[in-house]
């Protein structure tokens, strides 16, 4: 003989009597009689053929059966509330996930600044992050493989919004030779070492991030294995300053003097491969990443917010 099936209502309200400590005060929460909260408990248990309650003075106390039974009843209707409201998402054009592109230059910090802001608003839209450099990104954004963007020179055809401002400096171990130097007069002194560069992340592309006149070189996917690399008294690299400013601080790297060329700028920007497929998520999120940059943008997000 088959069981007769419980329903997430049940179970809603075993949780509510629980949580608020009783059957009255579960009601008032509830908005609705103690009488009817009594007879979905009394029913539930009838149809489980376990006690999951019991009554002492006017609390309400979880027997062991009651207290795994509850346990899981949590994980289901949190599960069901979290696909209605994904359904609720795509039914009003909220993306249910996203992908950000974001150059190896542009600081970490600010991006999970936007994103912690982002988080309380998502509706549980889910966030993949890619690292890429120069060309990779290009690709992405060409092939509309993000949502968002994060780059230096945008690449033809795409509009950008300036962030902000990535300073190079030119580093090497304290010890290294080119570090007993002052001022270097010619760049075919820096030449006669060897360099180390970042990949281009592009799937066709031969290029690597900044000067390449050296002879010699180790190419790496990223600064934090440059820097492992410079640790150990080999080469020479441009490394953006928020990376090295501590070791330069505490004698880690030397910043070297390169005649006319004492630091390299590069501006990154923000773009969106395509605006009009952009959703309210992708908005919002673009919004609280201008934010960590300009003051102004407080009005845009707001707006955004309250869409």
């Amino acid at each position: 003989m088959n069981r007769a099936k419980s329903t997430l209502e049940q179970w809603r309200i075993l949780q509510a009597v629980v949580d608020h400590g009783g059957y009255a005060q579960a009601a008032e929460q509830l908005n609705k009689s103690q009488s009817s909260l009594n007879h979905a408990v009394a029913k539930l248990q009838h149809q489980l053929g376990i006690q999951l309650l019991e009554v002492k003075g006017r609390k309400a106390y979880l027997t062991e059966q009651g207290e795994v039974l509850l346990r899981r009843s949590r994980h289901l209707t949190q599960s069901v509330d979290e696909l209605e409201q994904l359904a609720t998402n795509l039914g009003q054009g909220w993306e249910p996930s996203l992908t950000i592109a974001k150059e190896i230059i542009y600081p970490t910090e600010k991006l999970v600044d936007a994103l912690e802001a982002f988080i309380p608003l998502s509706r549980g839209t889910r966030i993949s992050v890619l690292d890429s450099v120069i060309s990779g990104t290009h690709d992405l954004i060409n092939q509309q493989m993000v949502n968002i963007a994060i780059c230096a020179t945008p690449p033809r055809g795409h509009l950008a919004q300036p962030l902000c401002e990535c300073d190079f400096d030119l580093v090497c171990h304290p010890d290294h030779p080119l570090a007993q130097l002052g001022v270097i007069e010619d760049e075919k002194q820096l030449a006669q070492h060897l360099q180390i560069v970042i990949k281009d992340t592009g799937s066709n592309s031969m290029n690597d991030i900044g000067w390449l006149k050296a002879e010699q070189r180790i190419t790496v996917s990223n600064f934090h294995e440059a820097k492992v690399i410079l640790g150990r008294k080999i080469g020479f690299c441009w490394i953006p300053n928020f990376l090295v400013e501590e070791d330069l601080k505490h004698g880690k790297l030397h910043k070297l003097k390169l005649h006319g060329s004492y630091q390299r700028r590069i501006t990154l920007n923000i773009i969106i491969p395509n605006r009009d497929r952009q959703g309210p998520a992708s908005r919002l999120l673009e919004s609280l990443i201008l934010l960590q940059h300009d003051i102004e943008a407080v009005a845009v997000y707001t707006e955004k917010a309250k869409a």
